[in-house]
């Protein structure tokens, strides 16, 4: 029987799904590749993918693990979970048990999980991850966006949470705090997060730490906010960033004992979904979250060489007349062109994303609008993803210099070719 294709089910699409657009961050990494297979020139600084090989032992135990090929419990590896207990008490001193983590398909499905079991208002920072607020809406959650401040970072502050919450204080409300964060590169300090946990400790707040840029803070330095508020707080972790393991997709939650409650359902809500992690992935993982001399080193040259291809950004547009958060941790840098805005005006640029296209358009710079990540659509403010770059050869060429010691600009412009003549030519565009 021919089919016929005039032919369709009556279209009824969910309410919370109808107009959702493509996550920007994979909609213009496929823009890029559109461009590129035209023969044009493309400096990919829009999805944040680690630019960094798997780190060697964790390829060899995926390899010695490939054959497994059975379902593992919903909850994930009874090793690999034990693993991830062991690395949150070595870098933070803090104890969960191994029944209380959830490992999935990347911490992306987790947090909708999260969001879809609990029951409360989603409390983020404008400017967040561009992922938080759709997943809000396809589950039909009210969103509260917090103002920010330069000054802060852009970050959650303890003034802005206290404020929405005196509005109704006993409304149920889950905040996420992203340390390193995405998009700035900020990372909160530890007096930052004592006053965030005090406010959130006040109104029950739930506080889900996306920690996934924890290994890439620029000093080695990072703390959880878990340390200061353990009994709400639920730590979001993964391999995709300081792993260097974005499709490899495995990602885990931590809760404390006190919010078993939410983390059952949870598992619930998996068996019925994902089912469980990949096996050979997960007994990869273990190796991973060990941790050991070659990982630690590994770390140790990602953090040097994105330290200073961050702060030549940083200097580069702040010397042009944006205005940017000193980056401490991962790959990005939110620069805001407003001090510019009656130059680019001149040029029929009044919103972020027609300074994106018109940015893409001349120099073949492509990076996101500060409107995906929920900034004012006039604001003139951009995401760059600082990941355009060969991170084995960066990583072996950083072998030969002096230990404590940044690489310099000459290299940079070696070895990190691609992002330097990006910022470059965004820098040479916007003057």
């Amino acid at each position: 029987m021919t089919p016929d294709d005039s032919y369709s089910p009556r279209v009824q699409l969910n309410l919370n799904a109808r107009g959702l657009p493509q996550s920007a961050t994979l909609a213009i990494n496929e823009r890029c590749a559109a461009m590129r297979r035209e023969g044009r020139s493309v400096f990919r600084m829009g999805l944040g993918q680690s630019p960094f090989p798997v780190p060697e032992p964790v390829v060899e135990a995926l390899r010695a693990n490939s054959h497994q090929k059975d379902y593992l419990p919903v909850k994930g590896l009874p090793e690999l979970r034990q693993a991830i207990v062991d690395y949150l008490h070595r870098h933070e001193g803090l104890s969960f048990s191994a029944d209380h983590v959830l490992v999935g398909p990347g911490t992306k499905e987790l947090m909708f999980i999260v969001q879809l079991v609990y029951y409360g208002d989603l409390v983020i920072p404008t400017p967040s991850w561009v992922s938080y607020a759709p997943q809000a809406h396809i589950i039909g959650r009210h969103l509260r966006w917090l103002p920010t401040h330069p000054e802060t970072g852009l970050g959650v502050t303890p003034e802005a949470l206290d404020a929405l919450c005196r509005v109704d204080p006993d409304r149920p409300r889950l905040l996420i705090l992203n340390s390193p964060g995405n998009p700035t590169g900020s990372a909160y300090a530890v007096e930052q997060l004592q006053a965030i946990a005090e406010v959130a400790r006040r109104y029950r707040v739930l506080v889900l730490s996306d920690e996934i840029y924890s290994g890439l803070h620029f000093e080695g330095k990072h703390v959880s906010i878990a340390r200061f508020y353990p009994e709400g707080t639920i730590i979001s972790n993964g391999l995709s960033k300081w792993c260097g393991a974005g499709g490899w997709r495995l990602g885990a939650l931590a809760f404390p004992r006190s919010l078993t409650w939410l983390l059952e359902p949870m598992a619930s809500v998996a068996s019925e979904t994902f089912t469980s992690t990949s096996a050979p992935i997960q007994y990869a993982a273990v190796r991973a979250f060990e941790g050991g001399p070659e990982i630690e080193h590994y770390l140790t040259q990602c953090r040097r060489i994105l330290r200073a291809i961050a702060h030549y950004t940083w200097e580069s547009v702040r010397a042009v007349g944006a205005v940017a958060t000193e980056p401490k941790g991962g790959f990005y840098l939110f620069p805001n062109f407003d001090p510019l805005r009656e130059r680019l005006a001149s040029r029929g640029i009044t919103t972020s994303e027609q300074l994106c296209l018109h940015l893409l358009e001349d120099t073949g710079v492509a990076c996101l609008p500060g409107e995906a990540f929920g900034r004012p659509l006039d604001e003139l403010s951009v995401r760059l993803a600082l990941v355009d770059f060969d991170g084995q050869k960066a990583l072996e060429a950083a072998e030969s210099l002096p230990e404590g010691t940044d690489p310099d600009n000459e290299f940079l412009r070696r070895h990190c070719g691609d992002v330097v003549e990006a910022v470059d030519r965004l820098c040479a565009w916007v003057s």
